[in-house]
C-alpha cells in the first residue's frame, strides 16, 4: 500500500531557533551539540543531525487528540533546515537506521493498534496497519527513547 512520511514543520519550531540558552530554558528546551551521529534526529529534515552541529531538544505535543492516547515527547529539531518531503514510499535514512514503534490511530486519535519494526524492514509492517481501514494514520517512534519520529499517511 503506498504511504507518505511527514516531518514536522520549520515554522512550528522558528521562534526558538535565536533565543538564548536562558530564553530556551523558559520554554523547556535545551540548545545541545551534537557529539555523534547517529543519535541527534531531527524532526523537521528527517535526517541525523552532523556531528558539532546546534540543535534544540524541545518538549512537542504529537498526539494532541483529546483521548487517553494524547502524548508528548522531546524531539530535536535542527536550524536552518527545510523540512523534509520524502518521495512517496521514500524512508528517511533517520528512520530506516533504527529500530520504530509504530502505532496505527483511527480519526479520533484512538490507539487501534502497534507493533515494532526494524527501520530497513519498514514498508510490510506499514502496509499492514494502512491495511485496516479504520486506520486514519500511523505515528512512528524510536523504539529504544520512545520519542516521536514522524507521522506516516496513506498516499
Amino acid at each position: 500500500m503506498p504511504f507518505r512520511i511527514s516531518a514536522l514543520s520549520r515554522q512550528s519550531f522558528e521562534h526558538l531557533f535565536n533565543l538564548s540558552d536562558e530564553e530556551l530554558a523558559a520554554h523547556g528546551a535545551v540548545r545541545r551539540i551534537v557529539d555523534a551521529k547517529p543519535g541527534f534526529p531531527c524532526r523537521v529534515s528527517l535526517a541525523d543531525a552532523e556531528i558539532g552541529e546546534s540543535v534544540i531538544l524541545v518538549h512537542y505535543e504529537h498526539q494532541p487528540a483529546p483521548t487517553p492516547f494524547r502524548a508528548s515527547h522531546a524531539i530535536y529539531v535542527r536550524p536552518d533546515v527545510d523540512a523534509a518531503q520524502p518521495a512517496i514510499g521514500e524512508v528517511p535514512q533517520a528512520l530506516r537506521s533504527r529500530i520504530l514503534s509504530l502505532r496505527a490511530f483511527d480519526e479520533t486519535g484512538m490507539l487501534l493498534d502497534a507493533d515494532l519494526a526494524d527501520g530497513r524492514e519498514l514498508e510490510p509492517v506499514v502496509t499492514r496497519l494502512l491495511a485496516d481501514p479504520c486506520v486514519a494514520y500511523l505515528q512512528a517512534h524510536y523504539a529504544k527513547p520512545g520519542c516521536y519520529a514522524a507521522r506516516i499517511d496513506r498516499a
